[in-house]
């Protein structure tokens, strides 16, 4: 037998892999920071073998309470990402399996490589709507790219509204719920798109963080950084990938944004606002209920009981994108948070929560856009003079 994971989001230490009823991994820390929780390995040797995999540094990882209930994402085919029963004791994690293939990847989600991002941004750029824009490099000088998306005879009158997704690499859900967004942005038949597509331009950013996703990271960049908490004071050395998105966000302006993550212990999907601005006012307040309204009558995916303490008012952390940009630009944005476990209101064995149903939920944020446009516009912030 044989553990590898040199590879795009690979990421494991292997402490003995000599018996396959007794095979002993470490989860290994990001590249330059002491978050730990992601892996992603293949096992090769296991056909027909009753394989015990043992996590022997769980109870050490960033958040242990990320493994109550949580059940590790496996695949033979790197195609369709299943669940397998997890055991955790308080100290190890382990996971029983036998199989009829050579091969196993074991994930703690279902992984969205570096390649398959490249292709997204590829099967985009054949919509007329869309325009490929190159914001620059990251640290590892890899390519940095967004989508802008909008009617070729949109006038400036129209909302801008922004999506970010994988500020934390290892949250590959938030990179899955943007593909099913995308691809449903992008159909001519879903009258959804085009009527939202009637009032708003859309900047997209699918992965903020190539190099972090492409080195097995959880929650920071090649220079170490926790991009999500870069936004007061990006630099150009530490965290260009906020730095280039912020200076974007200055230049075109934001009426809406959404950015997306991945939860390690809240088995739901929800949001968490700007409650705790200095400029958080009723208008903020009654677009954060509008929104979350729409979403409710959109899927029955979301919820609002399961979610974050709120911030006390004038408090929140600037931080943080979400915090950031709703006090800069005055507008809606909000964080949204899915689960890494399963949603608990409609749980699936098999599969759990699962790049199909992120993609869904991508889609289905597109009705709830749709129709808190309305209160957008009825809303208008106010000028700067």
């Amino acid at each position: 037998m044989k553990i590898s994971s040199e590879f795009d989001g690979g990421r494991i230490d292997v402490v003995a892999c000599d018996q396959a009823d007794d095979i002993r991994v470490n989860i290994d820390k990001d590249s330059h920071a002491d978050f730990r929780q992601w892996f992603y390995f293949r096992l090769h040797g296991v056909k027909d073998k009753d394989c015990v995999v043992k996590f022997m540094n769980a109870a050490d990882c960033s958040y242990k309470e990320g493994w109550e209930d949580y059940d590790v994402c496996a695949s033979t085919d790197r195609q369709e990402w299943f669940r397998l029963p997890t055991d955790f004791d308080g100290k190890v994690m382990s996971v029983e399996f036998n199989t009829d293939t050579d091969d196993i990847y074991l994930a703690y989600f279902a992984p969205y490589s570096f390649d398959r991002h490249l292709n997204l941004l590829a099967f985009a750029q054949h919509s007329p709507l869309t325009e490929v824009i190159n914001l620059g490099e990251t640290v590892d000088d890899r390519d940095f790219d967004m989508l802008k998306i909008e009617q070729p005879d949109s006038d400036d009158d129209k909302l801008n509204v922004w999506l970010t997704a994988r500020q934390h690499p290892g949250e590959t859900m938030a990179e899955w719920f943007m593909e099913g967004f995308i691809e449903s942005l992008l159909d001519a038949d879903n009258a959804t798109s085009r009527a939202l597509l009637q009032e708003c331009r859309f900047f997209i950013v699918p992965n903020m963080n190539p190099d972090g996703a492409y080195r097995g990271n959880l929650r920071t960049n090649a220079a170490g950084a926790n991009l999500n908490r870069e936004w007061q004071e990006p630099t150009m050395e530490k965290s260009p990938e906020v730095y280039l998105v912020r200076q974007k966000m200055l230049k075109e302006g934001v009426d809406m944004f959404l950015d997306v993550h991945g939860d390690e212990a809240i088995p739901y999907n929800f949001v968490a606002g700007c409650e705790g601005n200095p400029n958080y006012d009723e208008r903020l307040k009654n677009l954060e209920e509008v929104f979350k309204s729409a979403y409710f009558t959109a899927t029955p995916e979301f919820q609002d009981e399961h979610k974050y303490d709120l911030d006390e008012p004038g408090k929140a952390d600037l931080r943080l994108a979400t915090n950031y940009v709703g006090q800069t630009f005055s507008c809606l944005a909000y964080t949204l948070e899915m689960p890494f476990k399963d949603n608990h209101d409609w749980p699936d064995e098999e599969y759990g929560w699962s790049p199909e149903r992120c993609k869904k939920l991508g889609e289905d944020t597109l009705v709830a856009m749709l129709n808190t446009v309305p209160a957008i516009l009825a809303n208008p912030k106010e000028k700067s003079s």
